[in-house]
């Protein structure tokens, strides 16, 4: 199954975090449980993912640790927590798939980006594997010297 590019247009935040401390294997869309004054923010950008994570409970998943900083003028009758918990959208044999991955092949499900999709906001959850320090340097160093070489190809031309 082929990624598709996002474009930035769509894009609310990338939790750019994940990629540096997971193996990812695949990826998932899910959509979200919002109230109002969380979409008005997130239209405004104030979204910080770096620290969320998504846990499996009741036969559901739910995505906690996302801070959505709540706008003055748009809650103002609502007690607005910005990190409470928030439901992940899923149709149930995608739920139950990921599930089994995560108890009995010790997965992790890690929340990469959070983009609208025909007026909706979708979270992109990825499967993943968690990298021991030596794979993260050994991807540090690939990706430095995949740099250096497309600097040294760029002269030579």
């Amino acid at each position: 199954m082929a990624k598709k590019k996002k474009t930035p247009s769509n894009q609310i935040a990338v939790n750019r975090k994940a990629r540096h401390d997971y193996a990812i294997e695949e990826n998932f869309e899910a959509g979200l449980s919002l109230q109002g004054w969380e979409a008005k923010s997130l239209r405004a950008g104030r979204i910080q993912m770096d620290e969320s994570y998504i846990l499996v409970k009741d036969g559901e998943l739910w995505w906690f640790g996302g801070h959505i900083n709540p706008l003055s003028s748009t809650s103002t009758h609502v007690k607005a927590d910005p990190t409470r918990t928030r439901k992940l959208l899923m149709h149930r044999n995608e739920i139950d798939r990921l599930i089994g991955q995560v108890e009995r092949k010790g997965y992790t499900l890690v929340p990469l980006a959070l983009y609208w999709k025909k007026g909706r906001v979708k979270l992109d959850i990825g499967l993943a594997k968690g990298k021991k320090a030596h794979d993260k340097r050994a991807a540090s160093k690939e990706r430095d010297w995949k740099r250096e070489k497309e600097r040294v190809m760029k002269y030579n031309r």
